[in-house]
């Protein structure tokens, strides 16, 4: 979501040496084609130690996009002359320029836009995009082959899980309805994606699967890059609210998002992609877990998910 933003500060320092600091969950995404193209990549795995690598590189700017006191306090000691950022978490004192986040409710991409912009560069409407490279897209292909997923072969990606919390998972059980489904409908092979932590949900769709329906479970089995060149390799993608959502839209897979206590406002896939959302009085509510029955999300059905995906495998 950051990528619109960081393109038009590339834009406007075209021949600038610009680094992208970043942790591991993050970072390996700018070894791809963007539009940022930066000319380093700094992985922050020890936090500890990010002051030190902040200084190693002897930088004359540093662009802060998280809000956090923290990243604004390691650019102080790491001896960054100028620190521009959001003026929030009561660091003012620790940045060179302060611009005020905005008031009105936005997209995360629009927020990241609002800061460039309030430091004067640029930034024209855009999407992010992310390109793999070769060398990604053949370990890609590697990994499925190992799976005999042939070239051929249409497949549709699942990301069934959600870092933030249970509440944003979609009920397991109903995912493999749609798999079912979309297997026997459109003669797609299902691919499961996710983290570690989301195997459980893996479990649950394969154990939910009726005899002969199977699925390539992938869940756990990739690195970020080589996420990335699964995905580009998608028909159509669907997923809760999730950083594997953003990523399959960047690549071009068109994607079904299911949202329920999270805000779409706030961090739907950027692009035209589908939707879908239940309404109802406690939403969003923000919580990792529901207090209550799920409502949000039990109430959107397998047929509303299935009809969505349908359509855009039909354009894709």
């Amino acid at each position: 979501m950051a990528l619109p933003a960081l393109a038009a500060v590339r834009g406007a320092l075209a021949d600038a040496h610009i680094a992208i600091a970043a942790i591991p969950a993050v970072a390996p995404i700018f070894e791809e084609q963007t539009a940022l193209s930066p000319d380093e990549v700094v992985t922050i795995s020890n936090r500890r130690r990010e002051a030190n690598l902040l200084a190693e590189g002897k930088f004359d700017a540093e662009l802060l996009l998280p809000n956090s006191f923290r990243s604004a306090w390691n650019g102080r000691r790491a001896g960054i002359p100028e620190r521009w950022g959001f003026s929030t978490s009561l660091r003012g004192v620790l940045l060179t320029r302060t611009v005020a986040p905005p008031r009105a409710h936005v997209h995360q991409s629009a927020y990241y836009g609002a800061l460039a912009a309030g430091l004067g560069f640029d930034v024209p409407e855009s999407l992010p995009w992310i390109r793999v490279r070769d060398e990604t897209a053949r370990r890609a292909d590697v990994l499925l082959a190992k799976h005999l997923v042939t070239s051929s072969m249409r497949i549709v990606g699942f990301a069934p899980g959600a870092a933030y919390g249970h509440a944003k998972r979609w009920p397991p059980s109903r995912v493999a309805e749609v798999v079912v489904r979309v297997m026997k409908e459109r003669g797609a092979l299902a691919v499961l994606v996710g983290a570690e932590a989301d195997r459980d949900a893996g479990r649950e769709i394969e154990s939910a699967l009726p005899s002969g329906v199977t699925v390539v479970n992938l869940i756990g089995r990739t690195d970020l890059r080589q996420l990335a060149g699964v995905l580009s390799r998608c028909a159509g993608f669907v997923s809760n609210d999730s950083g594997a959502m953003h990523l399959a839209a960047a690549v071009g897979a068109p994607v079904t998002a299911i949202f329920g206590p999270t805000d779409e406002r706030v961090t739907s896939p950027l692009g035209d992609h589908d939707v879908l959302v239940h309404p109802v009085f406690c939403r969003p509510c923000m919580l990792r877990d529901c207090p209550i029955d799920h409502r949000c999300m039990k109430r959107i059905s397998v047929d509303r998910v299935v009809t969505e995906a349908r359509a855009l495998l039909a354009e894709a």
